[in-house]
């Protein structure tokens, strides 16, 4: 079994601890207002959320923002099952970060919260920029990151940092994670 089936049999085995409240409000909910606030200013409408577990963010976007279209995607079943139950307004794919089921220039917003260390980085912020539309917007929060170190895949990959910055959060959370904001430049 290759390094992604391990890592998505094991989502799909922890999916239903994933939603318990303290987890989600200490670990998870601060990254995600982030990502909702970025998402607001931008006016994003066409929006894939890549790993989006059970499917919290996911429903967030689609319930606070109201775009034109919502999609979760995720390679472990067990994670997309819990998240079809959370709501039938978001479509639903799986699909690995590096290999995303859109056209060229479909999207213009990808975000992905907590799950960028999983991902072959190089390889999934190439396919976002692919699937953005010039000018889309890709927001990724990353635990425990080298800020320059990501700055650095971003720039590689064809984006302008928008923003960067440590995730706020409580001074007792011991969690620190970075956000990072690229776009994708306008075609010349």
């Amino acid at each position: 079994m290759n390094a992604t089936a391990v890592i998505a049999r094991f989502w799909s085995l922890a999916a239903p601890l994933y939603d318990q409240r303290c987890l989600q409000r200490w670990v998870y909910q601060p990254a995600q207002d982030e990502v909702i606030a970025q998402l607001r200013r931008h006016g994003s409408r066409q929006i894939a959320d890549i790993a989006c577990g059970t499917g919290i963010l996911t429903s967030r976007i689609q319930r606070e923002l109201q775009p034109d279209e919502v999609y979760g995607i995720d390679m472990a079943d067990g994670m997309l099952a819990q998240a079809r139950k959370r709501s039938d307004r978001v479509r639903w794919m799986s699909a690995p970060a590096e290999k995303l089921p859109f056209t060229d220039g479909f999207l213009d917003a990808v975000v992905t919260t907590s799950a960028f260390h999983f991902f072959d980085q190089p390889a999934a912020l190439k396919e976002f920029r692919r699937v953005l539309a010039p000018g889309g917007l890709v927001v990724a929060t990353t635990i425990s990151p080298g800020a320059r170190a990501v700055r650095t895949l971003f720039t590689d990959a064809g984006f302008t940092i928008a923003d960067q910055r440590g995730v706020r959060r409580p001074m007792w959370t011991p969690i620190s994670d970075l956000l990072t904001v690229g776009v994708k430049p306008p075609q010349p």
